[in-house]
């Protein structure tokens, strides 16, 4: 009896595949012939599949894209059954900064896409993110969870602040990849405006999660 072949498996090899050439070669210098060889299936294989290009860097985009949430939720869930909002906020922020193997290339192929994207018409035709203001939307009902609580400044904006942290967080990956700063003082910078943000009684809320 031939063996059955679980479609939705083979198509997380292919992507992973992917992630790993395009980790090591930038994701413009990668063509569907390298990753069937990275992943030890016939280019026809990959074209069964993924019929363009486009289809397949943007299966690969949300495959990384769910690994990433996946790594979020492991380090709040590290924290313990009650993280708080600011050790969330930090969880999110932190995990997206490229400190290890994987969160760079994260950052590395999700600027990639979005670069790409703009001048690539093909690539432009594909929804990017289903959900483009999910971290936007996330982060601020964590800031307004945490003004309710007392926890965080009454007098802040609420989604000004969740803009500034993201781009802040965006921007500082980046100049980690390119060697401006270390992880370290990325991370620095991060709890400084997270201090301000969070607070109790004018003092600010530490937050515990995993660095």
């Amino acid at each position: 009896m031939p063996k059955r072949v679980d479609h939705e498996e083979r198509r997380a090899q292919i992507a992973e595949a992917l992630i790993r050439v395009a980790g090591r070669r930038g994701l413009h210098a990668v063509g569907m012939r390298d990753v069937a060889a990275e992943a030890g299936v016939s280019l026809r294989l990959v074209q069964y599949y993924f019929d363009t290009k486009e289809k397949l860097l943007l299966y690969g985009l949300q495959h990384l894209t769910d690994r990433f949430t996946a790594r979020v939720g492991a380090r709040v869930a590290a924290v313990g059954p009650d993280p708080g909002p600011r050790v969330m906020v930090e969880a999110l922020l932190l995990a997206s900064l490229p400190t290890d193997d994987e969160s760079r290339t994260f950052h590395l192929l999700y600027s990639s896409y979005a670069i790409l994207s703009v001048t690539d018409e093909a690539l432009a035709a594909q929804p990017f993110i289903d959900n483009p203001d999910a971290a936007e939307n996330a982060l601020t009902g964590l800031v307004e969870q945490a003004q309710a609580a007392g926890v965080a400044d009454p007098d802040v904006d609420a989604r000004t602040e969740a803009i500034s942290l993201l781009a802040m967080a965006a921007t500082m990956g980046t100049s980690i990849l390119v060697g401006q700063r270390s992880p370290e003082s990325a991370i620095a910078v991060l709890r400084h405006h997270l201090d301000r943000i969070f607070t109790v009684a004018g003092r600010p809320e530490r937050g515990t999660g995993p660095t």
